[in-house]
């Protein structure tokens, strides 16, 4: 049942090459059908991508089958999150200062950082912010109704992820575009617009963007810890488990964490909506004829068929035989939950965007697991409202043309796209 490691690919497959930029600047569709070729062969060997003063290390699997992807992340203890879960070569440690949150880090360490920091994400803590998501979602509308025509990204579904983040934090009103640039950094992929055109450039803009947001954390842990207050940051600072409590190097990667992970995927899964919504009229329909019994599944077909977090990485601890292929201790797997989004051997007509999708064993928000995204039912809360406000105050907007997308292998990005009421 085994295959020897690293084996070269098939000559049907010869023209994919998952570590190139060209290849993640194709159109979607063609990159859907390059996953299909791929899930169709054992786990796919790759070269890693070259990012300058980042070692290049040794090179990956691609785990593209949605059975791959969810054992792997049922099994961490042969799959591990360390040293790195979103970077393919290892960073080096001035870039783990400040993006080196427990999204990177193992049990035990794993669940006593996210002990703490869940709770941020308690029922009680979710029903508070529930007000202050609709009336954000409210406030937009106004807006969007008021002007009529306008980019969509910048001007409805960015700005509720930011805000509630922001508010969750206790961030004042006067920073949050500081923390809405400085996330579009650190998630910017390979994009130029972001990074700029070389190498030494977009290193100094991450590690400028992540020192910006741990520094304003620290400014805000110091005053919470004098003064709390009922926000999350009071709640992390002040919390103690087991006698531990979050160090500012912790709190400063979690706010990075949370400010990119619960703004951009956010954003981009609303994003999505609409211009599925909009190629797909038939569904609009059919979800606006009973917005709220069909909210549910058509949130998440959302997630599934956008796949706004496209990868995470892991790293095998030990020799491991997996579904006919035998892993080796050290070597690297990526998995693109974009590619276990489409298997044909879970979701019937997996490239159908069917809002009544059910079940939807989706892995768009990681697969089950200990990393199982900790901000699931806060993200799913903001695209019903968002969605919810749009059907009742602005049923008829749509996107007007295409969306410009960001240049990312990480992150499924759209920068920007018209839109009409």
């Amino acid at each position: 049942m085994t295959q020897p490691a690293r084996a070269e690919a098939p000559a049907d497959i010869a023209d994919i090459n998952l570590s190139t930029m060209k290849f993640w600047g194709r159109p979607l569709s063609e990159r859907h059908e390059a996953f299909a070729r791929l899930r169709r062969h054992q786990p796919v060997f790759f070269g890693e991508p070259d990012l300058g003063p980042i070692p290049t290390g040794p090179g990956f699997y691609a785990l593209v089958r949605h059975a791959d992807v969810v054992e792997a992340s049922r099994t961490p203890h042969v799959f591990a999150s360390e040293p790195s879960a979103v970077s393919i070569p290892d960073l080096p440690q001035e870039f783990n200062e400040f993006f080196g949150s427990m999204i990177n880090l193992d049990d035990p360490r794993h669940a006593r950082l996210r002990r703490i920091v869940s709770r941020g994400f308690t029922p009680r803590m979710l029903a508070k912010l529930e007000g202050d998501i609709q009336r954000q979602a409210e406030q937009i509308v106004d807006d969007l109704v008021r002007t009529g025509p306008c980019d969509f990204v910048t001007e409805v579904a960015a700005r509720l992820p930011l805000v509630v983040i922001c508010e969750m934090m206790g961030i004042p009103e006067d920073r949050r575009r500081m923390v809405f640039e400085n996330s579009n950094t650190v998630l910017a992929g390979n994009d130029p617009e972001y990074l700029g055109n070389d190498v030494d450039t977009a290193v100094t803009r991450l590690l400028t963007a992540g020192a910006e947001l741990a520094d304003l954390l620290a400014e805000l842990a110091a005053k919470r810890r004098e003064k709390p207050t009922d926000d999350l940051t009071s709640a992390l600072v002040n919390a103690n488990i087991d006698g531990e409590c979050l160090t500012d190097r912790e709190l400063g990667s979690f706010f990075i964490l949370l400010a990119v992970a619960g703004n951009e995927t956010t954003r981009n899964a609303i994003s999505h909506g609409l211009r599925l919504l909009t190629r797909n009229p038939d569904q609009r329909d059919l979800w606006w004829s009973d917005f709220e019994a069909r909210a549910g599944t058509a949130v998440e077909e959302i997630i599934r068929y956008a796949s706004p977090v496209v990868w995470m990485r892991r790293t095998v601890t030990r020799d491991h035989e997996m579904n006919g292929h035998l892993y080796r201790a050290g070597d690297k797997v990526v998995l693109y939950y974009a590619s276990a989004n489409r298997d044909e051997t879970v979701f019937d007509d997996p490239d159908t965007f069917d809002i009544t999708r059910s079940p939807n064993p989706h892995v768009g928000f990681g697969g089950p697991g200990p990393h199982f995204c900790l901000g699931a039912h806060l993200a799913r809360r903001e695209i019903t409202v968002m969605f919810r406000e749009l059907h009742r105050r602005a049923p008829s907007i749509r996107s007007t043309a295409e969306p410009q997308r960001l240049l990312s292998s990480f992150v499924n990005g759209i920068k920007s796209m018209p839109c009409d009421i």
